[in-house]
């Protein structure tokens, strides 16, 4: 069979841009209805994307005076889309930080049930002291510390999975996704990720990072071949390029100076509060990226933007628009096809974990006029050829692992 993409849709508020909540027609407080979720689900299916994607953080942030947030626990949004769809996959962000192992395995185990084999878990060790202090705890866990845990908790979740006799789903087991480009992240990526979702912002580095997952998954006596690597992707898209720039110039408008700046800040470890828009980012601050804390994916791929183009605060505030730092392409739909084309034959990706600029008009052009174009070039299904998201990954049911379960880190 001709290898194809893989395409997830990431359900993140209004969109993925600092300003999505305020775009033109759209409402702002889209993300406190359910129906916001199950009407983009019912979209993704149409198209016949592999699954929705659900992010989430145990925390209220801060944040939430500049942008609407997410909003709703992510197995009860999955369960009612669940509900409403045949073929989607469901993935759903949990920590391994702050949840208890055998709680979370029955948890997931009973909706991959019900599903029918169409649940998908996305390991993260939550990082910020925002997490820590909504669970009593003065700072974050010492991030060789959360992985340690993780490591062992997902052990522990799918050793609970492998000693189901009864409602087991058609899958076997929910897909484990991972996602983290620390060196810690990438050893339990290597380890026990089925689908890694990653950060690039160029292709060499995400050819680099698929093969160095590919080589580590071997080196843990796996089979390479059964990991699905999707980076992250932010469309903006028009029907000529002038219309496509011009979104993206409104949406950079937008942003709320405030929430750009603090979420940047965040991703740098010190503030840039006070810092004048056309000054540099001070390099005096900057650590090795296996010394920050936080988020170490974020951390490099901010950093190897400051490095390779040494902008200025506004500069890199407007490349980044208040996304986090996944890579985001402008143009139309012929144009993100070319780009998603080169990505994919270039051996740096497996597909693409999408994140709209605007939800759910940005995704309704992805859905109505991107994926026609994608399958008109053979890059995309036209149907769906399974009822698992196993199935639609290319990914083989896993055999039964009998072994006892680890001791769990504590994350204190």
């Amino acid at each position: 069979m001709t290898r194809q993409l893989h395409l997830n849709v990431n359900i993140l508020n209004a969109g993925v841009f600092g300003g999505s909540w305020r775009f033109p027609n759209t409402d702002g407080l889209s993300a406190y209805r359910i129906e916001h979720y199950t009407s983009i689900a019912h979209k993704a299916e149409q198209a016949r994307l592999d699954a929705v994607f659900l992010a989430d953080g145990p925390l209220l942030d801060p944040s939430i005076r500049h942008r609407t947030g997410n909003n709703f626990e992510p197995t009860s949004v999955l369960a009612r889309i669940a509900a409403q769809t045949e073929n989607i996959g469901l993935i759903g962000t949990l920590s391994s930080s702050y949840n208890d192992p055998d709680e979370l395995a029955r948890r997931l185990g009973d909706l991959d049930y019900l599903s029918g084999g169409r649940f998908g878990w996305n390991v993260v060790t939550t990082a910020g002291p925002v997490a820590a202090r909504n669970f009593g705890r003065d700072a974050e866990p010492d991030h060789a510390l959360r992985y340690q845990r993780a490591a062992d908790f997902v052990d522990r979740v799918v050793a609970a999975w492998s000693e189901r006799t009864r409602l087991v789903s058609p899958q076997g087991r929910p897909v484990v996704v991972q996602a983290g480009g620390s060196s810690d992240g990438k050893r339990l990526a290597a380890r026990v990720g089925e689908v890694i979702f990653s950060a690039d912002q160029d292709i060499d580095s995400a050819r680099a990072f698929r093969t160095e997952l590919r080589d580590g998954a071997a080196s843990f006596g796996r089979n390479p071949e059964e990991i699905v690597i999707l980076p992250g992707l932010s469309t903006v898209l028009g029907s000529t390029e002038a219309e496509a720039l011009e979104r993206r110039e409104t949406l950079d408008n937008l942003l709320p100076d405030a929430y750009a700046r603090q979420r940047l800040s965040g991703q740098l470890g010190f503030s840039v509060e006070g810092l004048d828009d056309a000054e540099p980012i001070p390099r005096e601050l900057l650590v090795d990226p296996d010394e920050a804390g936080g988020s170490q994916t974020f951390y490099r791929v901010v950093r190897e933007i400051i490095d390779r183009e040494n902008p200025t605060l506004g500069q890199l505030l407007k490349k980044l628009s208040g996304g986090g730092g996944h890579r985001i392409v402008v143009g139309t739909p012929e144009q993100i096809a070319d780009d998603i084309e080169r990505w994919f034959r270039a051996g740096a990706a497996d597909g693409f974990n999408v994140m709209p600029d605007v939800l759910p008009s940005g995704f309704d052009d992805f859905a109505d006029h991107l994926v026609p174009e994608l399958q008109r070039r053979g890059l995309f299904r036209m149907d769906y050829e399974s009822d698992t998201l196993r199935g639609h990954l290319g990914l083989p049911v896993p055999p039964i692992r009998r072994e006892a379960p680890k001791t769990l880190v504590s994350a204190r």
